[in-house]
């Protein structure tokens, strides 16, 4: 166990470095908020992709897993040359048609958190855009990667995901 696996919110994340380049620098002199959720997004992908569902396989399928809900708490800034790492876990799913995701993003130098994240996605029809149940190869290639026990995702009312075992929640 490395010093950086102590810090993440959960065990084992799937995680992709980064170094801040200038391009990602605002005017406030620090790394702009939408780099940070390019980042998560990805990292969401490079996870998917690492469980052999990449957007080759999403087209075989006529399927994929769409952003339905995001939120970030920015926690501390991150500057030129700084390396971050960005972990992702699958924390929830109902099996059915949605799952959740968790980021965290860590400045390495210091170990500081810079950034905790969350995205719901629901499975679609590529070729409708219309919901449709997760196809076979998304149980067999997200299911083990899924943290803590499976639970009902959220309802149509946008009832909050149920947080998987030892998960911190995302402060309001």
């Amino acid at each position: 166990m490395t010093d950086l696996d102590k810090l993440w919110d959960h065990p084992k994340p799937h995680t992709v470095q980064k170094r801040v380049c200038a391009a990602d620098i605002d005017g406030l002199n620090h790394t702009n908020n939408a780099v940070y959720v390019t980042w998560c997004e990805q990292a969401a992908w490079a996870h998917s992709v690492a469980l052999g569902l990449d957007l080759n396989r999403y087209r075989a399928l006529d399927r994929a897993m769409a952003i339905t809900h995001s939120e970030y708490h920015y926690l501390q800034a991150s500057r030129e040359g700084e390396d971050v790492v960005v972990g992702t876990w699958i924390v929830d799913w109902d099996e059915k048609l949605t799952m959740a995701r968790r980021f965290q993003v860590i400045r390495i130098n210091d170990g500081v958190t810079l950034l905790r994240g969350a995205m719901r996605f629901a499975c679609i029809e590529l070729s409708s855009g219309r919901p449709k149940r997760l196809p076979e190869a998304f149980l067999v290639g997200y299911g083990p990667a899924v943290l803590g026990e499976q639970s009902q995702s959220a309802d149509k009312a946008g009832k909050p995901l149920r947080r998987a075992p030892n998960q911190k929640p995302i402060p309001p």
